[in-house]
């Protein structure tokens, strides 16, 4: 992932500073002063991974954490850009932002403040935007969604062949259905796909990010449907708790979560989630900071380079889930397994011979760049965004 000249420039640069008699490169590096815009706060999983990743990378980089500087709970608005001009005007020369809607205002202040690196997680107006101190970054999130959707499968398939259940349903708490969330349901029900080939899945969107009370009604009004699991990209413990209660209640439901472990909500409900490992790409963009004193337009990173993982197996899994998930993970890894294989689903009833990765209107007329090419629908190829928002066979988008 690391480019080889950037490699070869930081061996240049420690090799100066010893010649020269300075200090190590964690001596030097320890006065940069970095600013972090976060949608939430510690209390919410999304935000809560992003501040783990951007302390566990200042630590292995020797950045001291007394130099971070937080901004929480930042909304989606005029917010974003006050929050970056003062962090900006308090000499932070890094200033990372982690959510969707903050991009914008983002952008308008790298434009004022040229000489500052600004960061923006999940956006995609970076490589267009014509500015050399501005980046969008996003982990390969639909990998371990799709890993995880493996995990619901064997899970599903084993309470088919008990006689448990008998129609192979599914749901799914969206929170936006822009294309990151697309991206990440459709991903995670080709990995069940992968295992009960007669899966269908519906999707509720709670037209929030962070909702605790609509993220378990929602997940309420799937299991009143019948759902046998519920999955979600939303980001609160609302659903998988809400699952939890059914599940107590003797109702044969189980949760797959998102962020963080959710077992200690959903002791026995909870199978796993799928989770970002921030710190790898925090870690990238700091060291080109650092090391070039420039950065890349995009930044994104997969299993291959252990950027996205599930969280540990719940007791409730089925037997054989490990072997399987490894058997996944390692065909990704090797490229064997592509997660948007065209041949794993349809549209309309038809194979998709075309779809374009930053299409803008929905239309996926040939005005962007063609996505679909040796076999399989190339997601954060040509941005680090997800851009996948086909909407195939098999789910439905609820109105409710």
């Amino acid at each position: 992932m690391k480019r080889i000249l950037t490699a070869l420039l930081a061996l240049v640069m420690i090799t100066a500073l010893v010649a020269c008699g300075g200090d190590s490169k964690e001596s030097a590096d320890s006065d940069m002063k970095v600013g972090i815009i976060l949608i939430g706060d510690e209390n919410e999983g999304y935000t809560y991974a992003h501040m783990e990743g951007i302390l566990n990378a200042v630590k292995e980089l020797g950045i001291g954490e007394e130099n971070l500087v937080y901004k929480f709970s930042i909304p989606e608005d005029e917010s974003a850009y006050d929050a970056a001009v003062d962090l900006a005007e308090q000499g932070c020369k890094v200033i990372f932002a982690n959510s969707f809607g903050h991009e914008s205002y983002i952008k308008q202040a790298a434009a004022e403040y040229p000489d500052i690196f600004f960061c923006h997680a999940t956006g995609t107006a970076a490589r267009t935007a014509g500015l050399s101190n501005f980046c969008n970054y996003f982990d390969n999130i639909y990998e371990s969604r799709y890993v995880s959707g493996i995990v619901a499968g064997m899970k599903l398939q084993e309470l088919l062949d008990n006689g448990e259940v008998t129609d192979p349903y599914v749901g799914y708490v969206g929170a936006y259905p822009y294309a990151e969330v697309v991206s990440g349901y459709t991903a995670f029900f080709l990995g069940i796909r992968s295992i009960v080939p007669d899966a269908h899945m519906d999707v509720i969107y709670t037209n929030s990010w962070f909702d605790i009370t609509a993220e378990g009604a929602a997940a309420d009004a799937l299991m009143a449907r019948g759902a046998v699991i519920v999955g979600q990209h939303a980001d609160s413990t609302g659903a998988p708790s809400a699952v939890q209660a059914k599940h107590d209640g003797g109702a044969v439901v189980y949760s797959v979560g998102y962020n963080i472990d959710m077992l200690s909500v959903a002791p026995t409900a909870a199978l796993t989630s799928a989770q970002n490992n921030w710190v790898v790409m925090y870690k990238e963009i700091l060291e080109d900071i650092l090391n070039d004193g420039k950065i890349e337009s995009d930044y994104s990173a997969g299993y291959a380079e252990d950027a996205v993982k599930i969280s540990a197996l719940g007791e409730s899994c089925a037997a054989g889930s490990k072997e399987a998930v490894d058997a996944a993970v390692a065909a990704i890894k090797a490229g064997t397994l592509n997660v948007f294989d065209t041949s794993t689903f349809t549209v309309g009833g038809q194979e998709v011979t075309a779809a374009f990765a930053t299409d803008t209107d929905g239309d996926f007329v040939n005005d962007a760049d063609e996505a679909v090419f040796d076999g399989y629908y190339h997601e954060s190829f040509f941005m680090s965004a997800p851009s996948f928002s086909l909407r195939i066979d098999g789910i439905t988008e609820l109105s409710e």
